[in-house]
């Protein structure tokens, strides 16, 4: 009998010591790349993925999404959408305040909504194209009117996409000098504490969190190590426990992973879904005739980039839509590796070998190498090609001021095409001062038409049969040169439970985040 009892009990400490290893624990610190060091954090202005990965854990919007692109509560608990789909209704969570303590309310919402954004973001400006007004009845109450029935429009309210901005702070200021982008005040989980210019982000614990419980950690690093290898180093000796997607170098990442009490993911890109490709200055001879821009998609070679430089990972884009989201179809023409086909085309079109500039994606050696192996394959063809170099804010200058002849970048599509890709081919676009809309200079009033009849198309088939047109239009006229759509792991000590709880993972799930003891 006494054996009986005591293996009961025994079995008893187990199962509490079990059940207890399971339940979120208050404290510790996570430490993380970010590669490369952001710009600038003001969500607002600023959009890049190094911004959204500290800035997503400071600002919020009025919804997350899971991994099936499902909205969940963020500042709105809940939400109702009218059954002509015409008006969605917004109600704000209790308690709410910025992180300097005054609290936040619907007004804050029509400020980011109607006046912020729409002077900073022409992506903002396209969604609100749809909307006839936006009304708050009361404090904690806001409600959206559309145009006509626009059923993507409830994933507009990320983080990133449509960040909540503290008006007694911006209003009646110059957005872009304002002294608060130094220091970012948001209603996220944690707040702003320091930045070491070319050391690290601080975030705290927001103590104030509306959110009973949350968040966990007290203290978030972001460290900034400029060299792959000793952001490598920096995971291996423990300086940092997670390594988000991209922040190593690919031929990296598999030994990485390997090592002892290490757990990757490849989840939290579901939102995003990234598509890489080349920009084509479309207004510059030889970038404005078709007949070039689909030689330079024959003369890449991108499946060597697939399986050498990506190690496998993603797969060759098949157009402008991303394969991971909906409404993406491999309808013609597409453009295989053939050198030939290029040579061909540039012969009728009576190239005359003029050299081109080719500015490579400023994050990291994987891109330096891409940028050369398709150097390579341009000059293969007959392309003479001249890599330039440029950090972060250069880029995103040279890129927003179209100074450029061609260059990498990788673009979300935030989960439906009518929200993050006719945004860089409608003519309605064209704007200087973002590297994120249609930064190429493509104008095809065949496509503006496709997309716009598309975007708001009843059923969903109707909307497929109409984005295979637009995408044949412009696959056709290639204004940018497709390249992969991209995956990589995010790989972290094994100690950090709930790391990525939606589809946006690291940029806004560290507010559920723990450390096993």
């Amino acid at each position: 009998m006494k054996l009986f009892v005591t293996s009961l009990l025994a079995a008893s400490l187990l199962t509490s010591a079990s059940f207890a290893a399971d339940q979120p624990v208050a404290g510790g610190r996570a430490d993380l790349i970010v590669q490369p060091e952001p710009s600038n954090l003001m969500l607002g202005l600023v959009t890049n993925v190094p911004t959204q990965l500290v800035s997503g854990q400071i600002y919020e919007g009025l919804l997350r999404y899971d991994e099936k692109l499902r909205p969940m509560p963020s500042l709105a608990k809940a939400w109702e959408i009218s059954p002509d789909g015409l008006t969605y209704t917004f109600h704000l969570n209790e308690g709410v305040t910025w992180h300097d303590g005054v609290p936040f309310s619907s007004a804050d919402v029509l400020f980011s909504v109607n006046d912020f954004l729409t002077k900073t973001q022409p992506r903002h400006r396209n969604t609100m194209s749809r909307v006839a007004k936006v009304e708050a009845p009361d404090a904690a109450t806001v409600v959206f009117t559309l145009k006509q029935p626009f059923e993507p429009f409830i994933r507009s309210f990320a983080f990133w996409s449509m960040p909540m901005v503290p008006k007694h702070i911006y209003e009646n200021t110059d957005f872009a000098t304002n002294p608060a982008n130094e220091k970012p005040i948001g209603t996220g989980a944690f707040k702003f504490e320091s930045w070491t210019k070319g050391s690290n982000i601080h975030l705290v614990k927001n103590e104030h969190y509306y959110l009973a419980g949350k968040p966990y950690l007290d203290d978030v690093y972001y460290h900034v190590v400029p060299d792959g290898a000793s952001r490598a180093v920096a995971y291996e000796t423990g300086t940092v426990g997670i390594l988000p997607g991209g922040s190593v170098e690919n031929f990296d990442a598999p030994r990485l992973a390997a090592l002892e009490n290490t757990c990757t993911t490849s989840k939290g890109r579901e939102f995003d879904s990234p598509l890489s490709f080349i920009w084509l200055n479309n207004r510059k001879p030889p970038m404005d005739d078709k007949r070039f821009r689909q030689a330079v998609m024959y003369a890449m070679d991108r499946d060597f980039a697939r399986e050498v430089l990506w190690n496998g990972l993603g797969r060759v884009a098949t157009g402008p839509i991303a394969g991971t989201i909906p409404f993406s179809s491999k309808v013609e023409p597409q453009y295989a590796h053939d050198p030939a086909k290029a040579k061909a085309l540039l012969a009728e079109m009576g190239y005359d070998g003029k050299p081109l500039k080719l500015l490579p994606l400023p994050y990291g050696e994987t891109w330096q190498r891409w940028a050369e192996a398709v150097k390579q394959n341009l000059g293969e063809v007959g392309i003479p090609v001249e890599i330039e170099a440029a950090d972060v804010a250069g880029w995103n200058q040279r890129l927003s001021e179209w100074n450029y002849d061609m260059a990498f970048t990788y673009m979300f599509q935030n989960g439906d095409p009518a929200l993050g890709v006719e945004r860089n081919y409608v003519s309605s676009q064209i704007s200087k001062g973002s590297p994120w809309n249609n930064v190429e200079g493509y104008s095809s009033p065949k496509a503006d038409a496709l997309f716009a009849e598309a975007a708001t198309a009843v059923p969903a088939e109707k909307r497929q049969a109409l984005y295979d047109q637009v995408q044949a239009v412009v696959q056709e006229d290639v204004p940018v040169a497709w390249l992969l759509d991209l995956e990589w792991p995010t790989i972290y000590n094994c100690k950090f439970q709930d790391l990525v709880t939606t589809a946006n993972g690291l940029n806004d799930s560290l507010r559920d985040t723990w450390i096993k003891p």
